[in-house]
């Protein structure tokens, strides 16, 4: 039930996606995948080569590389995965994790151009922030949800 209500909501979430981006959500939501288990499969793969660089234990990494592959575990599984509500699958095809296949994971590699061009160069030009390193991430804007969160809550 509980992986229905996800579903449902994450298919709801997508009208503005592109029609081919909407197929890739239902076909993730027609195949069943089991996070937990899919994330002890690959900690057990990356065992005793955590500190590794992730482009040398796995394949196609771009915007992990030089970072320890217990990291990139670590940032899918709570910076992706609970930033937006989704699991493995919105942009990798499980199993396959080097494949190109979704948009989404080309939007996520954009998307995090996007946030350190934000924290690198842009907060750092607005005046009278309280914090001395401003930041944002995922959950800054998309709150658990696929779409980032654009409506205001209607007047009291």
């Amino acid at each position: 039930m509980r992986r229905f209500i996800r579903v449902a909501v994450m298919v709801a979430g997508v009208s503005g996606l592109a029609a081919e981006e909407r197929e890739v959500v239902r076909q993730q939501a027609d195949t069943p995948f089991n996070q937990e288990e899919k994330l002890a499969q690959l900690k057990a793969r990356i065992a005793g080569k955590e500190n590794t660089p992730a482009e040398e234990v796995s394949k196609n990494i771009q915007l992990f590389r030089g970072q320890p592959a217990s990291r990139v575990l670590r940032v899918m599984e709570t910076g992706y995965t609970r930033s937006l509500g989704v699991t493995c699958t919105h942009c990798h095809v499980a199993d396959e994790w080097e494949k190109e296949d979704k948009p989404t994971k080309q939007v996520t590699r954009d998307m995090a151009a996007m946030t350190q061009k934000i924290n690198n160069d842009l907060l750092k030009q607005v005046k009278n922030l309280k914090s001395e390193s401003p930041t944002v991430n995922c959950t800054t804007c998309h709150r658990g949800q696929v779409r980032p969160a654009l409506g205001l809550p209607p007047r009291q």
